[in-house]
């Protein structure tokens, strides 16, 4: 169902003319809940340290989780220490929460202990990220600034720095607002944030950036060695997969992305997709007869705890032009 809405969202069809009136009320409703938090008439809050917003403007996969660890780590290399806050999509819990890379995803979400995992940095998870903060900063007062994954839309937070990152691959889809296209708000909205980041070279949007005033700051994502899940100092390269049966399985925003990084590395395999945040279980592997399963970082932290010796994990990292960072600088200078 997903894989088709955000084909239909590509374009407009006949269909569409039953979902724009809904788009308009929608867009409406939002606009009227932005206009009462900028007012003053629902109360926003605003944390001891300043907050960085990494968000999109669009529903989906973006590749916000390799932004935020690539920003972690520019930051502390500047003398920061950051904490980061999450609303823990795809987990269960209902309180604050902390996440360590021990943490189980379906309680915390896959997002989190991933990012948890990877940058050692104090990790709060809530719906309500302001709650997140505070609780953060009680625990670890030594942090001095927080970088919220994802949250563009949680006015209820004030904000000090507001990046957007979309897929490059995808684009902004139709550029209606939703159900009728992907966009939680108009393409305006990016005028209004302090940098735009595409997740790879823009090459699918029937929307024109330049338009609006926006050039983007392309991020690519590189990949590193693999390594076993049971055993993560075990590591190699893809040559050692040659003559292999292979099975790649992704669930994440755009699979195909990942599917593509490993026809890049010469590799051959069979693929499968599974949605976004798919809650991977021992029986999603019974009938694989594969000799080796190769995974994003992302999905593995979800099958850790029923690993087996053949299962293989790819870790990426962003490369961003500096320019990001000096615009991230500049600001929480300025602040």
């Amino acid at each position: 169902m997903a894989n088709w809405l955000q084909k239909q969202w590509l374009g407009f069809t006949l269909w569409h003319l039953l979902l724009i009136p809904l788009s308009w009320l929608f867009g409406l409703i939002s606009f009227i809940r932005k206009s009462l938090y900028k007012h003053g008439w629902l109360n926003s809050f605003s944390l001891s340290v300043p907050v960085i917003i990494v968000g999109n403007i669009n529903v989906g996969g973006t590749g916000k989780t390799p932004l935020v660890i690539w920003l972690v780590e520019q930051l502390q290399i500047a003398g920061y220490k950051p904490g980061i806050i999450s609303r823990g999509y795809g987990g269960n819990a209902k309180e604050v929460q902390s996440v360590f890379s021990h943490s189980n995803p379906q309680e915390v979400g896959d997002e989190p202990v991933l990012i948890a995992r990877r940058t050692h940095c104090p990790v709060y998870v809530s719906t309500n990220r302001f709650a997140a903060g505070q609780a953060l900063l009680n625990e670890h007062p030594e942090c001095d600034v927080v970088i919220s994954d994802d949250g563009l839309q949680h006015y209820r937070l004030q904000r000090d720095v507001e990046i957007v990152v979309f897929d490059g691959a995808k684009g902004l889809g139709n550029g209606a607002l939703l159900p009728a296209g992907p966009l939680r708000e108009s393409v305006s909205r990016l005028r209004a944030v302090d940098a735009v980041v595409s997740n790879g070279e823009v090459t699918v949007s029937t929307i024109d950036l330049k338009d609006v005033g926006v050039a983007p700051i392309e991020m690519q994502l590189e990949a590193g060695c693999f390594y076993n899940l049971m055993d993560n100092h075990l590591k190699c390269d893809a040559q050692a997969f040659a003559n292999q049966r292979l099975l790649a399985i992704a669930g994440i925003g755009n699979p195909e992305r990942f599917f593509q990084q490993l026809h890049r590395l010469g590799l051959s395999f069979q693929s499968r997709a599974f949605p976004d945040h798919h809650a991977f279980q021992p029986k999603d592997f019974k009938q694989l007869t594969a000799d080796v399963v190769v995974m994003t970082e992302k999905d593995a932290v979800k099958c850790l705890s029923f690993a087996r010796s053949n299962y293989w994990v790819l870790p990426v990292v962003a490369l961003i032009n500096e320019k990001l960072v000096q615009i991230v600088l500049n600001k929480l200078q300025n602040k």
